[in-house]
């Protein structure tokens, strides 16, 4: 299995980006009125529409600093009012088949769901359009009729959804390696190479997400008073649990399967080298004497008396005296096992 077959096939399926697809691209900002709330979705913001929205709504200056930021490590900051999440999620397509992260950043009020991202997160999007548009319009009702807090919980959902379907490609991918390092016509260092750093990028998503979450749940009944949604987060938790478990054993499998890799490729190249050796073991008598009727001395043979045995004696001495101890070595070795029959 290639490095390229490895990318195409984890990052297949749904999540696969078709390139004419150019609305994920672009700078848009979706507005979606619920019953006593907002929700307002900025794909690809400038800062400008950033900091528009922290003026109304009294963000922190350093929360908006931290969703403009490409790259800012997962957090949870709780205020009186409000709480600032930043998350990250598996991209749609990898480059150079070495999984990023894509950043979520949400400011979550009672009266306001704020989401801040690049436009590659294609579960949001997709819930973006269903409540903007009447694509699904019971799903619509359902969210935008209740509150922040079941928003959030389905916004969360969606993309950890998205998250285990990524993993199940990996599982996938890992039985496909499997296969392959017990086969002696393929070399699967590089195949192995590539998935281990998938897998330790997917972990460094996973890991902080469960924190998040958690964190995120226990703060949200401020804001969604009257609603109980203690179990529809510890489900989300579970699946989040899931997928740490899944990648935990992933990663351990990763490594059977290198150390399994390196003992057959060492057992393969000292079987190589082995059989070189006895090659040239079983050559020594005849270089030895090839070496000695190759120099400029007088030799038994060489000074063209041919002997009893007609012109070709001594060329016939010299392929007996080479045959007779490489076929003793080679009798001996058999013997000692280094040759199998």
């Amino acid at each position: 299995m290639s490095r390229s077959s490895i990318a195409k096939r984890l990052w297949s399926g749904r999540r696969r980006r078709p390139r004419d697809d150019a609305a994920l691209d672009e700078r848009k900002v979706e507005r979606m009125d619920g019953r006593g709330f907002v929700w307002i979705d900025l794909q690809n913001p400038d800062r400008e529409n950033v900091e528009r929205l922290a003026a109304e709504y009294g963000f922190n200056a350093l929360n908006v600093e931290d969703c403009l930021t490409k790259f800012e490590l997962p957090k949870l900051d709780a205020y009186s009012d409000h709480m600032f999440l930043i998350l990250h999620f598996p991209p749609i397509v990898a480059k150079e088949a070495i999984p990023k992260h894509n950043q979520l950043s949400i400011f979550v009020g009672r009266g306001f769901l704020i989401t801040v991202h690049q436009g590659n997160l294609k579960p949001l999007v997709d819930l973006v359009r269903a409540c903007k548009g009447g694509i699904d319009p019971e799903r619509r009702d359902r969210l935008m009729s209740s509150s922040t807090a079941v928003l959030l919980h389905e916004i969360i959902d969606v993309l950890v959804d998205d998250l285990l379907h990524t993993l199940r490609r990996v599982m996938a991918n890992l039985d496909d390696i499997e296969d392959d390092v017990f086969d002696e016509s393929k070399s699967v260092a590089k195949d192995i190479h590539v998935l281990r750093r998938e897998i330790t990028v997917l972990r460094r998503i996973a890991s902080p997400l469960k924190r998040i979450v958690l964190g995120a749940a226990k703060n949200i009944a401020s804001y969604s008073p009257g609603e109980d949604l203690t179990l529809h987060f510890d489900d989300v938790i579970d699946h989040i649990d899931k997928a740490i478990d899944t990648l935990e054993e992933s990663k351990e499998t990763m490594e059977i399967y290198k150390d399994t890799d390196f003992v057959l490729s060492t057992e393969k190249a000292s079987k190589v080298l082995a059989v070189l050796t006895i090659i040239f073991t079983l050559a020594i008598p005849a270089t030895v004497i090839g070496t000695f009727y190759g120099m400029n001395v007088s030799l038994p043979g060489g000074s063209g008396d041919s002997g009893g045995g007609g012109p070709h004696t001594t060329f016939l001495l010299v392929i007996v005296a080479s045959v007779v101890p490489a076929g003793i070595m080679y009798l001996y070795f058999r013997r000692l096992g280094w040759i199998s029959g």
